[in-house]
C-alpha cells in the first residue's frame, strides 16, 4: 500500500511544474509583447506622462508580469518540489504581482514630470542603496523558500526597488531601459551577491545618475 502511493506522491511535483511553469513564461512572454505594442512611441524620458489611470495599470500589471514573473519561477520550482498543487502555485503568483500592482499605484500617486537633476538625484539614490545592507538582505530573501507571495514580492521589491526607481524617473515608458532593468532584476534572483560584480553595476548606476544630472533639462523651466 505504502509502496503504491510512493509514485502517486512523486508525480505532484512533476505535474505542477509541468503545469505551471510553460504557464508563467507564457503569459510572461505574453505580456512582453502586449507592453512593447502599447509602450511604442511612448518614451519621452524624464517628461514622460503616465497617461490615464486606467491605461497605466494595464501597462505596469503587463510590465510587472513580463519583468519580474521569469524571476520569480525559482520560488514556483522550490514550492512545486515541496509538493504545492497548482492552484496554490497559481495563488503565489497572483499574490506576488498584486505586491507589485500596489507599488505601481504608488507610484502613479507620487509621479510627474521632472528634470534631469530630480532624475540624476534620485538615480544615484538607486546606486547607493545598492551598497545597502537592506538589498543585500532582501535579495537573500528572495532566494530562499518563503510562505507567500506576497511576503516574496515585499522582498524582491526591497531587493529591486532601486532599479525600478531608475526605470520611472528615467523613462518609464521606455521598452529599451525596461528590459535592461528586467535583465538586471533577473540576474539577481538567480545569482548570489558578490562584491565583485555589485559594486561595480553599483559605481555605474551613480556615474549614470551624476550625467543624468549634468544634463540640460528636458522640460522647460524645470532642473
Amino acid at each position: 500500500m505504502a509502496q503504491a502511493m510512493k509514485p502517486r506522491r512523486a508525480s505532484a511535483p512533476t505535474f505542477a511544474m509541468a503545469a505551471m511553469l510553460p504557464a508563467m513564461l507564457a503569459v510572461a512572454a505574453a505580456c512582453w509583447v502586449f507592453t512593447v505594442r502599447e509602450m511604442s512611441g511612448m518614451d519621452m524620458g524624464v517628461a514622460t506622462q503616465l497617461g490615464s489611470l486606467q491605461f497605466f495599470v494595464a501597462a505596469w500589471v503587463s510590465m510587472m508580469a513580463a519583468m519580474m514573473l521569469p524571476g520569480a519561477l525559482p520560488a514556483l520550482i522550490r514550492r512545486a518540489r515541496a509538493g504545492r498543487s497548482v492552484l496554490a502555485l497559481l495563488q503565489f503568483a497572483v499574490s506576488y504581482l498584486t505586491v507589485w500592482t500596489v507599488v505601481g499605484l504608488v507610484a502613479y500617486a507620487l509621479y510627474h514630470p521632472h528634470g534631469t537633476a530630480i532624475a540624476g538625484t534620485l538615480t544615484v539614490a538607486a546606486g547607493l542603496y545598492e551598497l545597502t545592507p537592506l538589498k543585500r538582505a532582501c535579495r537573500l530573501r528572495c532566494r530562499q523558500n518563503v510562505r507567500s507571495g506576497s511576503r516574496f514580492g515585499l522582498y524582491c521589491i526591497g531587493s529591486s526597488i532601486g532599479l525600478m526607481l531608475i526605470l520611472l524617473v528615467v523613462g518609464a515608458m521606455s521598452v529599451t531601459r525596461m528590459g535592461v532593468v528586467a535583465a538586471l532584476v533577473i540576474a539577481q534572483k538567480l545569482l548570489p551577491p558578490r562584491p565583485l560584480l555589485d559594486v561595480p553595476l553599483a559605481l555605474a548606476i551613480v556615474g549614470l545618475g551624476i550625467a543624468i544630472a549634468a544634463a540640460p533639462s528636458s522640460i522647460p523651466g524645470i532642473t
